[in-house]
């Protein structure tokens, strides 16, 4: 039995069966407009509507199969599909009306949804169109101080709709409304890290058969623990590690004496001339991307001509990674991930991405369960295109030099003050802003460097860490007097949304 979750293109929809899992749900996401046939294949007990950036007046606006709506499954609308089950059922929703984004406090909310929970709720709003009016017999169960339609319930008492997103951390209670709607469906909660581990093992074996895989590693926790999957699964493999010369210091050394003696087959590509030649004079965030995308493609190229034949590359991609190059067919594209978006034909091998619907903190806890050591599982994310994205303008040598020695002395002071396991990620920026100064009393006109580090569970929202300022002083006071070319260090107090973790 599984809850299947409908995408409508909302860039949270994972995050929801995310959720799930974590309240031991067994979950499943589907493209919005799938067949009843298609959705009855995973034995639904429950049936949630994502949010999606549509309104349910567009002329391109879709919905599930109206066929499922009549099944008896118990349902869940957030957002979009509130505001879809809303629009079927006969209720008013209204195009373009008071917007409301961000944090909101619901001043009155009752029934099964809200069961266990009292005192103020602060929900997460992101909307346009608004319900102003629910559908004949339906009951309003929530409402803000702004909207007086926050939630609905259907008289079948199994059918809900939130306008909200409970799926994010910044909705107060959220697991628990979602929790609730588990129990009014009887969803069962025996779902587990080892069984996923045990249905990704066993998918990737059935689609490695006998043939050999050639896996990209980075040494981030992701394709590390791709690599340490595939040899623990017996499937023969070799493990490519492309040194593009936009690693963080020391990182290459690092990388190759913990993978190989995990039993992976590692392979070294020394490649930084042809990266950096590639990316001269690239200033585009998107540019640089999809550069750095295309060096990837040609370095495997090169080495399955060297090490082949090989029957599929295998990815550690991320679902943060998919629906930030629009995974959906509705979502909005915010920036392309050079691991996202499939491979040329003539490369002759397949695509096979085990980890594509898991979370940071999921695969952190399947490399736990298949023994990566904690110096690379509990490492902080760092971007496929390394440095070059932390490079605001072009990439050089020189500013590589720069940034990678920043971005050391923020990384040990963050170890050495016990912070670094209390945030999500932390990194360092070279703006191409230069900020005049005083260096033993002659005028200095160096780099602008900013901080930035974030708490979150998942990736998809971040709030910024509220370092000490005691911390900040220290890590501003190393950098400039370490590094002479900065002049100014700056901390990023952005969250995402709106912002997004990495800068490019």
């Amino acid at each position: 039995m599984s809850v299947v979750v409908l995408d409508f293109g909302s860039q949270y929809t994972l995050l929801i069966a995310r959720r799930l899992r974590e309240l031991g749900a067994f979950s499943v996401v589907l493209p919005g407009d799938s067949p009843l046939v298609e959705v009855e294949r995973h034995r639904p007990r429950a049936l949630i509507l994502s949010g999606g950036p549509a309104s349910v007046f567009d002329s391109d606006a879709y919905g599930p199969d109206p066929t499922l709506l009549d099944a008896g499954l118990p349902i869940l609308g957030i957002c979009y599909g509130m505001q879809y089950l809303a629009h079927h059922f006969g209720g008013e929703v209204k195009s373009g009306g008071r917007r409301e984004y961000g944090r909101a406090r619901l001043v009155r909310y009752e029934g099964p949804l809200f069961a266990g929970i009292s005192g103020p709720l602060q929900v997460w709003m992101s909307h346009t169109d608004a319900v102003t009016h629910p559908p004949p017999g339906w009951e309003v169960i929530a409402e803000t101080e702004d909207n007086p339609v926050a939630a609905i319930a259907a008289p079948d008492g199994r059918t809900f709709g939130v306008q909200f997103h409970p799926e994010v951390v910044h909705t107060d209670h959220g697991t628990q409304i979602l929790a609730n709607f588990l129990g009014v469906a009887s969803v069962s909660r025996d779902w587990s890290p080892s069984e996923v581990l045990d249905r990704i093992v066993s998918e990737t074996r059935s689609q490695a058969g006998r043939g050999r895989a050639l896996v990209g590693v980075s040494g981030g926790v992701d394709s590390s623990a791709l690599a340490l999957l595939l040899a623990r699964a017996g499937i023969d493999h070799v493990a490519v590690f492309v040194d593009h010369g936009l690693l963080r210091l020391g990182e290459r050394e690092e990388v190759e004496a913990a993978l190989r003696g995990l039993g992976v087959n590692l392979v070294v590509v020394d490649a930084a001339d042809r990266f950096l030649r590639a990316l001269r004079g690239k200033v585009d965030p998107e540019e640089k991307r999809k550069v750095i995308g295309q060096e990837f493609i040609a370095a495997f190229k090169e080495v399955a001509r060297a090490h082949g034949p090989f029957a599929f590359l295998a990815q550690g991609t991320l679902y943060p990674d998919v629906i930030e190059s629009a995974g959906s067919t509705k979502a909005a594209v915010i920036k392309s991930h050079h691991n996202v978006g499939g491979l040329p034909k003539e490369m002759g091998f397949r695509l096979v991405e085990p980890f594509r619907y898991l979370f940071k903190d999921e695969v952190r806890e399947v490399a736990r369960l298949l023994g990566l050591p904690d110096s690379i599982r509990l490492r902080h994310p760092f971007p496929g295109p390394g440095l070059a994205v932390r490079i605001l303008g072009e990439v050089t040598p020189k500013r590589l030099q720069v940034l990678r020695q920043a971005d050391a002395i923020f990384t040990d002071a963050l170890k050495e003050w016990g912070l670094y396991g209390q945030v999500w990620q932390a990194l360092a920026v070279l703006t191409p802003l230069r900020s005049v100064g005083v260096v033993g009393d002659r005028r200095h006109y160096g780099y602008v460097l900013a901080l930035r580090a974030v708490t979150s569970t998942d990736g998809m929202t971040a709030d910024w860490a509220r370092l000490p300022y005691a911390f900040l002083d220290d890590v501003a006071c190393r950098i400039t007097r370490r590094v002479p070319e900065i002049g100014r260090v700056v901390y990023d107090i952005t969250g995402k949304p709106p912002a997004t973790i990495e800068w490019e």
